[in-house]
């Protein structure tokens, strides 16, 4: 873990909820990588380039293992007291706690046909052979 903490972070509004990205610098360099090979001179790609890295900030661990967080992204994610760190595979959302809480239970009840669209392609052709 250490080579990721000094590396550093970059910490972003989400795009789809509302809550904080926290990515560690070598997934950041990889999205903007990816990023980089959009045409700039097409309209919606610059719109999406300019919303997707609005409000951006580059963050470090500080010698007690802690993270300040700008105050105006704690704004944005409507982080009040409690907060929760939720690994989403190679990043880390950052919510409030009732906020998160709130979502959950929200999309509790579609999960698990959430589960089997995305999830369920177990890949073959559609043979059956059982």
């Amino acid at each position: 873990m250490a080579p990721v903490l000094g590396d550093g972070f970059v910490i972003k509004r989400s795009v789809f909820q509302p809550c904080l990205e926290l990515y560690p610098m070598g997934e950041w360099n990889l999205l903007m990588q990816e990023m980089n090979k959009k045409n700039r001179f097409k309209k919606k790609n610059n719109d999406f380039i300019r919303r997707f890295s609005a409000g951006v900030k580059v963050v470090e661990i500080d010698t007690t293992g802690r993270l300040l967080i700008p105050k105006n992204l704690i704004d944005v994610a409507g982080i009040r007291k409690e907060v929760v760190l939720s690994s989403a595979i190679n990043i880390v959302e950052i919510w409030d706690k009732e906020g998160y809480e709130k979502v959950l239970s929200e999309t509790a009840e579609d999960f698990a046909a959430l589960a089997e669209e995305v999830m369920g392609d177990d890949g073959d052709d559609g043979a059956d052979v059982s």
